[in-house]
């Protein structure tokens, strides 16, 4: 992706992943830590909260692939609170990274039994920058590495830390911030089986310019969003995945639900809560306003574009589903100043709706064409396929679902239920 894949006002940005090599005693690089980073020269993190974290592994696992970031190295992500007690998705494989808890994670007994559901599953834990007498210790017994601070802890103090982790035969000890030569042996003599610091090798910068975030799966997912007949145990599934979509539904959901005693934990609670159509809209605009990172006027136009389709296609009797589909993603190309081909080879969509797009035939075609001519200024476009008094009522219609589903998705009250058909 480069900078002229996009529209005016949309910025090309630049996804960057520390990866920090961490080595075994023969000096053999056996993992990465992968860690946020802001830009691509930053020497630390900026952050440690679940939206990096979040960051981290959405960039990690859908703008990279763990193939470009580590080949076949082990990689450790850091995963805050949500992560562990399930308020968030952990959006990969047991087999495909290790979990590692960062410090200022409080221990108490639903931390305890998430990370038991973790291991339960299959992942494999660490836990960050060990402390004795902070609480963390409960975890001794269910995380595979410990990572010990060498930097800013007295010799003895990590001497006993060490000796207190080898009650537990299981664990495998990682000596972290090593910054010279003497702390590097100090920690070869008590026997960590791992390094990882400076001295051994400083973070590398990956860095991958994207429209953020990862395009693909976000198109997949309005796709998946925008079904005729949608699949929801799909669209559960896709939105679950992706951490950073998750967490700002839940947010927005809690927002909306701020009145009520109980307070939503999952993509499911959500649509229980709102209904499932209003959580396809919230979301639809979420990703669209992340792929093209445009204003709210931007998405006012695109969003009366698709429902527009949709009721003139309902009123000549197409499929108004899939026309709601053409004009969303007839937009979203515009923004994005790209051939709709390039945008809808990466869909796996319907014919009739590809057609429409890319060669502007067939009903849902014509329907484009329509709404495309009553947008310029050309109402006469309108006279053969559902006449001009109509046309006037459908676009105000339109207008106004854009407007409440807009104030409900990127707002902080939940939109009205719509009693028409919603794409």
């Amino acid at each position: 992706m480069t900078s002229s894949a996009a529209a005016d006002g949309d910025e090309v940005r630049f996804v960057h992943v520390g990866r920090q090599p961490i080595y075994d005693r023969s000096g053999d690089v056996i993992a990465y830590e992968l860690l946020f980073r802001d830009t691509s020269d930053a020497e630390n993190a900026s952050q440690r909260s679940a939206q990096a974290t979040s960051r981290v592994i959405v960039a990690a696992f859908t703008e990279f692939g763990l193939a470009e970031l580590a080949g076949s190295k082990a990689c450790f992500v850091n995963v805050t609170r949500e992560f562990l007690v399930g308020d968030l998705p952990v959006p990969f494989d047991a087999n495909q990274a290790v979990l590692e808890i960062i410090e200022t994670v409080s221990v108490d007994d639903t931390v305890v039994a998430g990370v038991q559901s973790l291991v339960e599953r299959g992942f494999t834990l660490a836990l960050d920058d060990f402390v004795r007498g902070t609480g963390s210790e409960r975890l001794l017994d269910l995380v595979t590495y410990v990572k010990i601070d060498m930097l800013d802890t007295e010799a003895d103090e990590t001497a006993e830390t060490v000796r207190h982790c080898r009650k537990f035969p299981h664990l495998q000890l990682i000596a972290e911030r090593l910054e010279t030569e003497e702390q590097l042996q100090r920690a070869m003599h008590l026997g960590f089986e791992y390094f990882q610091g400076h001295v051994l090798g400083r973070p590398h910068i990956l860095s991958k310019a994207s429209l953020s975030p990862a395009r693909l799966g976000r198109l997949q997912l309005i796709a998946a969003l925008s079904a005729t007949e949608p699949d929801i145990d799909e669209i559960m599934n896709l939105i679950s995945r992706d951490p950073a979509i998750t967490f700002r539904l839940l947010q927005a959901t809690n927002a909306a639900a701020s009145g009520l005693s109980a307070r939503v934990s999952s993509v499911r609670d959500a649509a229980v809560l709102l209904g499932m159509a209003t959580v396809r809209q919230w979301v639809t605009l979420m990703l669209f306003s992340d792929l093209t990172e445009a204003t709210e006027e931007h998405l006012m136009e695109t969003l009366i574009r698709a429902r527009l389709c949709q009721l003139v296609a309902d009123e000549a009797g197409f499929d108004g589903g899939a026309a709601f589909t053409v004009g969303l993603l007839s937009g979203i190309a515009d923004l994005l100043a790209e051939p709709a081909e390039d945008l809808i080879s990466q869909l796996p969509l319907a014919g009739p709706v590809a057609e429409a797009l890319t060669d502007g035939i067939g009903d849902l075609g014509q329907v484009l064409s329509v709404v495309r001519a009553y947008e310029q200024g050309e109402p006469a476009a309108a006279l053969d396929m559902v006449g001009i008094e109509t046309m006037v009522g459908t676009y105000l219609s339109a207008v106004g679902w854009s407007r409440r589903t807009l104030d409900g998705a990127l707002g902080t009250a939940a939109a009205e239920p719509d009693s028409a058909t919603t794409p």
